[in-house]
């Protein structure tokens, strides 16, 4: 598979898709203007990595900010990881977030609870 990666805007988190190097990541903020059209090529990239995926996929999940549009994307996008566990497949989400921005660890801890992926919750300074 290719890699997908896009850079990040002011309005949109860079996200890197990378087999190869077994890199998955999206940091940054997320809000952008069409939150379908930016995300509809990382759900078309993770259904087909799906199909053949690692032995184990971790995600790091890396923001600063998501607007409400983009926590509907995000849910999807881990919803395509518990369907990867549903068949078998190893798959580990790293929430990472400032250990003072306790909104973020919060919303890392809620995504936890509506889906049936492991999650491990990682704080910096």
């Amino acid at each position: 598979m290719e890699t997908l990666l896009i850079e990040q805007t002011d309005d949109s988190p860079r996200i890197v898709l990378d087999p190869v190097d077994k890199l998955f990541e999206i940091s940054g903020k997320s809000l952008p203007e069409d939150v379908l059209d930016f995300y509809q090529p990382v759900l078309d990239w993770l259904n087909d990595y799906r199909k053949e995926p690692d032995s184990k996929t971790i995600f790091n999940i890396r923001l600063i900010y998501f607007n409400t549009s983009s926590s509907k994307m995000i849910m999807d996008i881990f919803l395509i990881f518990e369907e990867m566990v549903e068949e078998g497949h190893e798959v580990l989400i790293k929430w990472h977030s400032h250990q003072k921005d306790e909104d973020m660890q919060e919303a890392g801890k809620e995504f936890e609870e509506m889906i049936a992926v492991p999650f491990e919750h990682l704080t910096y300074n």
